[in-house]
């Protein structure tokens, strides 16, 4: 019994790794995991100490367990049961699906990474690139929202860059939850967007089961009060207008809603710029008439490189303004108290409307709406038309982020911001628009078009009300 034991090396080594492993998972992970849980939960409560929204704890779950509830969540297991049904295919298989589905879903939120990182990396980002500014914003009124409502952020979606703004404007008041498409899944990304508490979604997918699957975790959230931010219109804007929306996750957010449940608040945000990155990537798409981005790795890399150079020399100049405005919070219970023939269209609809008014003037939308569809205009002419836009703008109640509040001046900002690109030309005292950058015109006018073309369609209505209320 106390005879020695003669041993190959290989064995003993292979004895010592799986004796270390078991120690480790049996006595030191236990350990280390309560340690760093204890830390995770002193930096929430001191978060949740300065949140206006604090951080949920559906929010905080292990993601294993978030996957495993997803997964077999009852209205999940119904529709397995009609899949395997109408295929014939057993429900175990089914399952599987589901639980994948779940994975690719569910995010890892780490309040460290989200707070620790990722708010400070778009704050820093922000402030590079843009003169950031708020346009509107109703502190009374978002204030007033009930703390156990689950708020959503419901905006237009200009550039990827809206994710950094919002995430930085919002980080004093809570941790966004984003859907994000198919473009981030790419690693490192993914694992640094899924830990920033975001979840991913198969925009283009009409699978049942995969739909089931994604509605119940929108659901699961909002019922949880997890604050989410959406973009109604499904993907950026190829023309520069708010878009209609598509009303995949409204619709999870209406159907999941019970009234004796937690209230719905829904806060439109309106994001504005002066110059949007992807602008030539987007315009060629709407040129082409599909929804494909054709950048390539090298023309990014390109990009890239040529504004770290100018970072590096001090000839780095901000893309002008982003402006964020925060529109009047709309309440689902409120809303629903009256009667609809179609709920979600009728408040995607509502939502949309507000996005759009709230949308703020900048200095290069007014000049390029001046400029038009002329390609050769004297600066004079270009200041008037400007001028005479801004006075019609506020008419009609928009709100004009301007320099000093002058169009002149908003004229002589955005010139040179465009000019510095090459989009316009200065060309003595007349501007001049190479033709394979009016697209870009038309791009950047068409908020301040939208603006006045709802104006007018609102006067028609009300000239049409009235006209019929006389008869």
């Amino acid at each position: 019994m106390f005879q020695p034991v003669t041993l190959p090396l290989w064995l003993f080594v292979l004895i010592l790794v799986f004796a270390g492993v078991t120690f480790a998972s049996h006595f030191l992970f236990p350990s280390v995991r309560w340690f760093f849980r204890r830390r995770v939960e002193r930096v929430v409560t001191r978060l949740n100490a300065r949140l206006e929204r604090p951080i949920q704890p559906f929010k905080l779950m292990a993601r294993p367990d978030m996957i495993v509830r997803l997964t077999h969540d009852p209205k999940v297991a119904e529709a397995i049961a009609t899949e395997a049904a109408s295929t014939g295919i057993p429900e175990t298989v089914h399952l599987e699906r589901a639980r994948r589905y779940a994975r690719e879903i569910v995010p890892a939120f780490s309040a460290t990474v989200y707070f620790g990182f990722a708010t400070r990396a778009a704050r820093w980002l922000a402030r590079l690139i843009y003169r950031v500014r708020i346009g509107q914003l109703d502190t009374a009124a978002l204030a007033a929202i009930d703390r156990k409502s689950a708020v959503v952020f419901v905006m237009n979606h200009r550039s990827n860059m809206d994710y950094v703004l919002v995430t930085h404007l919002a980080a004093d008041r809570s941790a966004l939850s984003y859907a994000v498409g198919e473009w981030a899944r790419v690693w490192p990304l993914s694992w640094l967007i899924r830990a920033s508490g975001a979840y991913f979604i198969r925009r283009k997918s009409g699978n049942p089961l995969y739909r089931r699957v994604l509605a119940r975790y929108v659901q699961m959230a909002t019922a949880e009060g997890v604050t989410q931010a959406i973009f109604p219109e499904g993907g950026l804007s190829l023309d520069g207008r708010v878009g209609r929306p598509k009303l995949g996750l409204l619709s999870y957010i209406v159907e999941g809603w019970q009234a004796d449940g937690r209230d719905v608040v829904f806060v439109p945000v309106s994001l504005a710029y002066d110059r949007v990155i992807e602008d030539r990537v987007l315009t060629a798409a709407h040129a082409a008439g599909v929804r494909r981005f054709r950048a390539s790795f090298g023309s990014i890399l390109l990009f890239l490189g040529r504004q770290i150079r100018r970072l590096l020399t001090g000839r780095f100049e901000r893309f002008g303004t982003a402006s964020v405005s925060f529109g009047a919070p709309l309440s689902l219970s409120a809303f629903l108290a009256s009667p609809r023939v179609d709920p979600t269209l009728e408040l995607a609809e509502e939502l949309m409307r507000r996005i759009a008014r709230n949308v703020s003037i900048l200095p290069v939308p007014l000049f390029c709406a001046a400029l038009g569809q002329d390609a050769d205009v004297a600066l004079s002419e270009v200041t008037a038309r400007a001028q005479a836009l801004a006075s019609r703008l506020e008419a009609a109640g928009a709100h004009l982020d301007l320099p000093n509040g002058s169009a002149g001046l908003a004229v002589t900002r955005a010139l040179r911001i465009l000019a510095l690109r090459k989009v316009v030309l200065r060309v003595g005292d007349r501007v001049e628009v190479p033709p394979k950058d009016r697209a870009l015109i038309s791009f950047y006018g068409a908020p301040v078009l939208q603006h006045l073309s709802a104006t007018a369609a609102s006067l028609a209505e009300e000239t049409a009300i009235w006209g019929a209320s006389e008869m």
